[in-house]
């Protein structure tokens, strides 16, 4: 795992820390977000779920695997931090469906079967995507399917970036006024469907989530890509693409 990932890490283990001595723990989930309550797609835009391997990257407490696995899924849920993982495995111990892991998304990919659906509410912009989209496209199933959510406006009002860089982005921990800046992958749309294109993913929707206040920029995207049947290896893809046409007779 690159340094700037293990930062990132060490801030959300902080976080999970920081949780696991409070009182207050979230609600069961009621209605599916992907980051902004009450507005934009909800669990709909997953498919029927029953059946399928799923994987939520970036799981944190858990909350949105339990409910698909309630569903009929087979659940892994993977977060990188251990203060995470302990916060998810006290509250779902023993869930049917459900497998909690701790580890590093892209280590998980590359050792795990591949899943037929791997679904993220806004995990994936805190890793490198030159790191992580290779071990993403490899651990769908063909046909497999690939949704989440990523920030695109923050609070400030401050919008994507246009080159695939992580910038500085705050994490607040919950009822003190602590901060950490957190290095974060906010993306251009088009660099988001370039790098999934450029990975062999065909994208079928991008959906625009505002917030629905007034005056509030805040705004995510949701990505929904999917694996194709046949996938050529990138190189050859590539080597296809700019082979020269020789001319007829």
């Amino acid at each position: 795992m690159p340094d700037i990932e293990k930062h990132i890490a060490e801030i959300w283990s902080l976080y999970g820390r920081h949780q696991l001595g409070r009182t207050f723990d979230l609600p069961e989930l009621d209605d599916w977000t992907w980051d902004i309550p009450q507005v934009g797609p909800g669990i709909d835009v997953l498919g029927e779920v029953a059946g399928l391997r799923v994987l939520d990257l970036g799981a944190g407490v858990g909350r949105h695997a339990a409910r698909l696995a309630a569903l009929g899924a087979d659940v892994t849920a993977v977060d990188a931090s251990p203060t995470q993982y302990q916060r998810a495995l006290a509250r779902y111990p023993d869930t049917p469906g459900l497998r909690l892991v701790c580890a590093d998304a892209v280590d998980h990919l590359r050792e795990a079967a591949p899943y037929d659906l791997v679904y993220s509410v806004s995990g994936i912009p805190f890793l490198d995507p030159h790191r992580l989209l290779p071990a993403l496209a490899a651990g769908l199933t063909p046909g497999g399917r690939l949704v989440f959510s990523a920030l695109h406006t923050n609070s400030h009002g401050d919008g994507p970036s246009d080159s695939v860089t992580a910038r500085p982005e705050i994490l607040r921990l919950p009822g003190t006024d602590t901060e950490h800046r957190m290095p974060m992958w906010v993306l251009e749309p088009r660099l988001w469907e370039g790098l999934l294109v450029d990975h062999g993913l065909v994208v079928e929707s991008v959906t625009t989530i505002d917030s629905p206040q007034a005056g509030q920029p805040l705004s995510y995207r949701l990505y929904a890509a999917r694996r194709p049947e046949s996938m050529l290896d990138p190189s050859r893809r590539c080597a296809r693409i700019t082979a020269p046409v020789e001319a007829g007779p």
